[in-house]
């Protein structure tokens, strides 16, 4: 059965408004490449390169409840921060994040990540001390490869010990793309 457009439009503004779903989604086009934005009523809850939901939908309904739905309301502040950011007009987010799936140590570390200011680099051995874990570099490498809000939570912003860009899940040329609109690179 196919829904008009704008009856399936307004279904799915009338079950964000009456908060009847526990995540809502959509793809929103970046110059990074199309990204997929969720958000619970605690806040942003993923950012992925890889924009195809059906990767992420059973996940998230697991994790953070069952009623997944593409609805543009729930991330549109997250929308328009993330267009001001990649205009060049938003150097800090103003966004609550939601990362209530992540371990102990790795909310300790997403925490301390946000304060990363733009513009700047820090190592993940700083990253690990700020984080209480002075000799977890490495663990603070897989927090940042497994980052569910990239770009918010400036993940690109760690580099390695020596000053060289290593590990992205993004990529690196998305990393140092990030890093040379914030002027981080020259």
């Amino acid at each position: 059965m196919n829904v008009p457009a704008e009856v399936d439009r307004r279904f799915r503004d009338a079950a964000a408004a009456l908060d009847l779903i526990d995540v809502g989604y959509d793809v929103l086009d970046s110059p990074v490449g199309p990204l997929l934005v969720a958000a619970s009523d605690r806040g942003i809850v993923r950012i992925s390169y890889e924009p195809d939901p059906e990767e992420y939908l059973e996940h998230l309904a697991r994790l953070v409840g069952p009623r997944v739905l593409r609805t543009p309301r729930p991330i549109e502040p997250a929308r328009r921060q993330l267009d001001e950011y990649f205009e060049g007009r938003r150097h800090a987010f103003e966004l609550d994040v939601d990362v209530r799936i992540a371990a102990p140590f790795a909310e300790r570390v997403l925490h301390e990540l946000a304060f990363v200011p733009y513009g700047t680099t820090t190592t993940y051995g700083t990253l690990a001390a700020r984080a209480g874990k002075p000799r977890a570099a490495r663990a603070v490498g897989t927090v940042m490869n497994r980052n569910p809000i990239p770009i918010v939570l400036p993940c690109h912003r760690v580099i390695g010990a020596d000053g060289s860009l290593v590990g992205y899940g993004g990529g690196l040329s998305r990393k140092e793309q990030l890093l040379r609109l914030e002027g981080a690179l020259l």
